[in-house]
Protein backbone atom coordinates (compact mmCIF):
# COMPACT_ATOMS: atom_id res chain seq x y z
CA UNK A 1 0.00 0.00 0.00
CA UNK A 2 1.42 3.08 -1.10
CA UNK A 3 -0.87 5.86 -0.70
CA UNK A 4 -3.20 6.74 1.87
CA UNK A 5 -7.16 8.02 1.55
CA UNK A 6 -8.33 11.28 2.71
CA UNK A 7 -11.70 13.38 2.58
CA UNK A 8 -10.69 16.86 1.80
CA UNK A 9 -12.82 19.77 0.14
CA UNK A 10 -11.72 20.72 -3.14
CA UNK A 11 -12.63 24.34 -4.39
CA UNK A 12 -13.85 24.54 -8.55
CA UNK A 13 -16.24 27.47 -8.47
CA UNK A 14 -17.34 26.38 -4.67
CA UNK A 15 -16.53 23.57 -2.64
CA UNK A 16 -17.32 20.35 -2.78
CA UNK A 17 -16.00 17.03 -0.71
CA UNK A 18 -14.33 14.40 -2.11
CA UNK A 19 -11.82 11.59 -1.79
CA UNK A 20 -8.38 11.79 -2.51
CA UNK A 21 -5.10 9.52 -2.22
CA UNK A 22 -2.54 10.93 -0.57
CA UNK A 23 1.08 9.03 -1.30
CA UNK A 24 2.96 7.39 1.46
CA UNK A 25 6.22 9.09 2.91
CA UNK A 26 8.40 7.09 5.54
CA UNK A 27 11.94 7.07 6.49
CA UNK A 28 14.33 4.60 5.25
CA UNK A 29 17.49 4.89 7.38
CA UNK A 30 21.00 3.58 6.11
CA UNK A 31 23.23 2.16 8.43
CA UNK A 32 26.47 1.48 6.95
CA UNK A 33 28.94 -1.26 8.97
CA UNK A 34 26.72 0.33 12.25
CA UNK A 35 27.41 3.74 11.50
CA UNK A 36 24.04 5.95 10.21
CA UNK A 37 24.87 7.03 6.32
CA UNK A 38 21.43 9.09 5.81
CA UNK A 39 17.62 9.14 5.97
CA UNK A 40 15.54 9.29 3.22
CA UNK A 41 11.93 9.96 3.06
CA UNK A 42 10.73 7.40 0.33
CA UNK A 43 7.74 5.40 -0.27
CA UNK A 44 8.84 1.93 1.06
CA UNK A 45 9.26 0.18 -2.24
CA UNK A 46 12.04 -1.27 -3.62
CA UNK A 47 13.91 -0.03 -0.31
CA UNK A 48 17.38 -2.82 -0.59
CA UNK A 49 17.75 -0.91 -4.49
CA UNK A 50 17.13 1.75 -2.94
CA UNK A 51 19.97 1.43 0.03
CA UNK A 52 22.33 0.09 -2.37
CA UNK A 53 21.62 2.36 -4.75
CA UNK A 54 22.36 5.24 -2.73
CA UNK A 55 25.70 3.95 -1.57
CA UNK A 56 26.78 3.32 -5.20
CA UNK A 57 25.80 6.66 -6.30
CA UNK A 58 27.57 7.99 -3.23
CA UNK A 59 30.69 5.88 -3.75
CA UNK A 60 30.77 3.88 -0.38
CA UNK A 61 30.86 1.11 -2.62
CA UNK A 62 32.45 0.06 -5.68
CA UNK A 63 31.47 -3.62 -5.87
CA UNK A 64 28.74 -6.01 -5.35
CA UNK A 65 31.53 -8.57 -3.67
CA UNK A 66 31.80 -5.68 -0.99
CA UNK A 67 28.55 -6.47 0.34
CA UNK A 68 28.50 -9.29 2.74
CA UNK A 69 25.15 -8.44 4.21
CA UNK A 70 21.69 -6.69 3.55
CA UNK A 71 18.94 -6.60 6.01
CA UNK A 72 15.72 -4.24 5.88
CA UNK A 73 14.00 -4.11 9.04
CA UNK A 74 10.33 -2.62 9.54
CA UNK A 75 9.90 -0.69 12.68
CA UNK A 76 6.74 1.04 13.84
CA UNK A 77 7.81 4.54 12.23
CA UNK A 78 10.34 3.59 9.76
CA UNK A 79 12.74 1.39 7.52
CA UNK A 80 15.87 0.57 8.49
CA UNK A 81 18.54 -0.94 5.58
CA UNK A 82 21.66 -2.66 7.51
CA UNK A 83 24.28 -2.78 5.24
CA UNK A 84 27.42 -4.55 5.97
CA UNK A 85 30.57 -5.18 3.71
CA UNK A 86 33.98 -6.36 3.64
CA UNK A 87 36.05 -3.26 3.69
CA UNK A 88 36.08 -0.24 5.37
CA UNK A 89 33.70 2.33 3.33
CA UNK A 90 34.99 5.36 6.15
CA UNK A 91 38.13 5.00 5.48
CA UNK A 92 39.60 8.51 3.60
CA UNK A 93 36.62 10.21 3.26
CA UNK A 94 35.91 13.44 3.55
CA UNK A 95 32.63 13.92 5.46
CA UNK A 96 30.98 16.50 3.30
CA UNK A 97 27.19 18.36 3.85
CA UNK A 98 25.27 20.38 0.83
CA UNK A 99 22.26 21.14 0.45
CA UNK A 100 21.07 20.09 -2.88
CA UNK A 101 17.78 20.66 -4.80
CA UNK A 102 16.13 17.74 -4.06
CA UNK A 103 12.89 17.08 -2.14
CA UNK A 104 14.51 18.53 1.59
CA UNK A 105 17.62 18.11 2.46
CA UNK A 106 20.21 15.67 0.28
CA UNK A 107 23.50 15.20 2.10
CA UNK A 108 26.28 14.11 0.23
CA UNK A 109 29.82 12.68 1.65
CA UNK A 110 32.65 13.45 -0.12
CA UNK A 111 31.40 13.54 -3.53
CA UNK A 112 34.01 15.38 -5.67
CA UNK A 113 32.30 16.76 -8.59
CA UNK A 114 36.29 17.48 -10.15
CA UNK A 115 36.75 13.41 -9.78
CA UNK A 116 33.51 12.69 -11.54
CA UNK A 117 33.33 15.48 -14.18
CA UNK A 118 37.22 13.51 -15.67
CA UNK A 119 35.13 10.60 -16.60
CA UNK A 120 34.11 10.28 -20.70
CA UNK A 121 30.90 8.37 -21.35
CA UNK A 122 31.36 6.14 -23.92
CA UNK A 123 28.46 3.80 -24.83
CA UNK A 124 27.50 2.32 -28.17
CA UNK A 125 23.89 3.38 -27.94
CA UNK A 126 21.95 5.20 -30.92
CA UNK A 127 18.57 6.68 -30.43
CA UNK A 128 16.23 8.19 -32.45
CA UNK A 129 13.97 11.76 -31.98
CA UNK A 130 10.76 9.13 -32.20
CA UNK A 131 12.04 6.90 -30.26
CA UNK A 132 12.87 9.04 -27.50
CA UNK A 133 9.03 10.60 -27.91
CA UNK A 134 7.77 6.70 -27.52
CA UNK A 135 9.73 6.06 -24.71
CA UNK A 136 8.62 9.32 -23.01
CA UNK A 137 4.95 8.70 -23.85
CA UNK A 138 5.23 4.90 -21.93
CA UNK A 139 7.03 6.77 -19.21
CA UNK A 140 3.72 9.02 -18.62
CA UNK A 141 1.44 5.58 -19.30
CA UNK A 142 3.58 3.57 -16.71
CA UNK A 143 2.81 6.28 -13.72
CA UNK A 144 -0.01 5.04 -12.55
CA UNK A 145 0.88 6.19 -8.70
CA UNK A 146 1.19 9.89 -9.67
CA UNK A 147 -2.17 9.81 -11.44
CA UNK A 148 -3.33 8.65 -8.68
CA UNK A 149 -1.75 10.96 -6.11
CA UNK A 150 0.29 13.74 -8.14
CA UNK A 151 2.77 12.88 -5.83
CA UNK A 152 5.69 10.84 -7.04
CA UNK A 153 8.60 11.08 -9.59
CA UNK A 154 9.46 8.39 -12.07
CA UNK A 155 12.32 6.77 -13.57
CA UNK A 156 13.59 4.49 -16.21
CA UNK A 157 16.00 2.27 -17.65
CA UNK A 158 15.53 1.41 -21.47
CA UNK A 159 16.98 0.52 -24.70
CA UNK A 160 16.15 2.56 -27.62
CA UNK A 161 13.21 0.01 -28.03
CA UNK A 162 12.83 -0.91 -25.10
CA UNK A 163 11.51 0.04 -21.47
CA UNK A 164 13.17 -2.70 -18.94
CA UNK A 165 13.10 -1.39 -15.66
CA UNK A 166 10.63 1.41 -14.11
CA UNK A 167 10.52 2.96 -10.87
CA UNK A 168 8.62 5.34 -8.97
CA UNK A 169 9.25 7.24 -5.61
CA UNK A 170 8.72 10.83 -3.77
CA UNK A 171 11.83 11.71 -5.07
CA UNK A 172 13.28 11.77 -8.20
CA UNK A 173 16.78 11.18 -6.46
CA UNK A 174 15.11 7.61 -5.09
CA UNK A 175 13.87 6.63 -8.28
CA UNK A 176 17.71 7.02 -10.11
CA UNK A 177 18.76 5.23 -6.96
CA UNK A 178 16.57 2.37 -7.14
CA UNK A 179 17.62 1.77 -10.87
CA UNK A 180 21.24 2.09 -9.86
CA UNK A 181 21.01 -0.19 -6.99
CA UNK A 182 19.27 -2.62 -9.21
CA UNK A 183 21.73 -2.60 -11.73
CA UNK A 184 24.61 -3.12 -9.67
CA UNK A 185 23.24 -5.89 -7.52
CA UNK A 186 21.98 -7.63 -10.43
CA UNK A 187 24.58 -6.91 -12.24
CA UNK A 188 22.75 -5.34 -14.90
CA UNK A 189 25.45 -3.71 -18.41
CA UNK A 190 24.75 0.05 -18.55
CA UNK A 191 26.58 1.48 -21.48
CA UNK A 192 24.32 0.33 -23.41
CA UNK A 193 21.08 1.81 -22.43
CA UNK A 194 19.21 5.65 -21.08
CA UNK A 195 17.38 6.22 -18.47
CA UNK A 196 14.06 8.13 -18.85
CA UNK A 197 12.69 9.98 -15.78
CA UNK A 198 10.99 12.80 -14.81
CA UNK A 199 11.61 15.85 -12.55
CA UNK A 200 14.58 18.81 -13.02
CA UNK A 201 18.12 17.58 -14.04
CA UNK A 202 19.80 19.35 -11.14
CA UNK A 203 24.06 18.42 -10.53
CA UNK A 204 23.17 15.60 -8.49
CA UNK A 205 20.90 14.11 -10.72
CA UNK A 206 23.33 13.96 -13.49
CA UNK A 207 26.09 13.07 -11.34
CA UNK A 208 24.19 10.30 -10.32
CA UNK A 209 23.75 8.93 -14.05
CA UNK A 210 27.44 9.65 -14.64
CA UNK A 211 28.72 7.00 -11.86
CA UNK A 212 26.20 4.38 -12.90
CA UNK A 213 27.36 4.94 -16.36
CA UNK A 214 24.34 5.18 -18.32
CA UNK A 215 25.39 7.83 -21.14
CA UNK A 216 22.22 8.89 -22.52
CA UNK A 217 19.82 11.11 -19.68
CA UNK A 218 16.40 12.51 -20.76
CA UNK A 219 13.90 14.13 -18.99
CA UNK A 220 10.59 15.44 -19.30
CA UNK A 221 11.85 18.87 -17.26
CA UNK A 222 14.50 20.76 -17.95
CA UNK A 223 18.11 21.00 -16.62
CA UNK A 224 20.37 23.31 -14.72
CA UNK A 225 23.10 25.08 -16.29
CA UNK A 226 25.78 23.22 -13.94
CA UNK A 227 24.10 19.98 -15.28
CA UNK A 228 24.58 21.18 -18.86
CA UNK A 229 28.28 22.18 -18.30
CA UNK A 230 29.31 18.70 -16.36
CA UNK A 231 27.46 16.93 -19.37
CA UNK A 232 29.59 18.25 -21.71
CA UNK A 233 32.41 18.07 -19.87
CA UNK A 234 31.77 14.08 -19.23
CA UNK A 235 30.04 13.79 -22.72
CA UNK A 236 26.51 12.29 -21.89
CA UNK A 237 23.47 12.47 -23.70
CA UNK A 238 21.40 14.92 -22.35
CA UNK A 239 18.06 15.50 -23.42
CA UNK A 240 15.35 17.64 -21.46
CA UNK A 241 11.89 19.51 -21.63
CA UNK A 242 10.31 16.33 -23.81
CA UNK A 243 6.90 17.50 -24.87
CA UNK A 244 4.62 15.28 -26.92
CA UNK A 245 6.49 16.20 -30.21
CA UNK A 246 9.27 18.01 -29.02
CA UNK A 247 12.68 18.12 -26.65
CA UNK A 248 15.95 20.37 -26.02
CA UNK A 249 19.20 18.62 -26.86
CA UNK A 250 21.53 20.18 -24.30
CA UNK A 251 24.11 17.87 -25.29
CA UNK A 252 24.91 14.78 -27.84
CA UNK A 253 28.23 12.69 -28.74
CA UNK A 254 26.60 11.48 -31.68
CA UNK A 255 24.04 9.12 -29.87
CA UNK A 256 21.03 10.83 -31.34
CA UNK A 257 20.13 10.05 -34.60
CA UNK A 258 19.69 12.66 -37.43
CA UNK A 259 21.11 15.25 -34.62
Amino acid sequence: MHSNNYDVHEYRQGFTRRTIEAIREIPLTIVLNGREVVTLLCTAKYPEYLAVGFLKSDAFITSPDQITDLTVRQHADRLVAEVETCHDPWKDRVMERSITSGCGKGTNFGRNVQTVSKRRLAGDIRVTPEQILTLTRELHARSTLYNQTRGCHNSSLCTPDEMLLFREDIGRHNAIDMLCGQCFLDSVPVDDKMIVSTGRVASEILLKVVRIGVPILVSTAVATNFSVELARKTGITLVGNVKDDSFWVYNDNGRIIGF
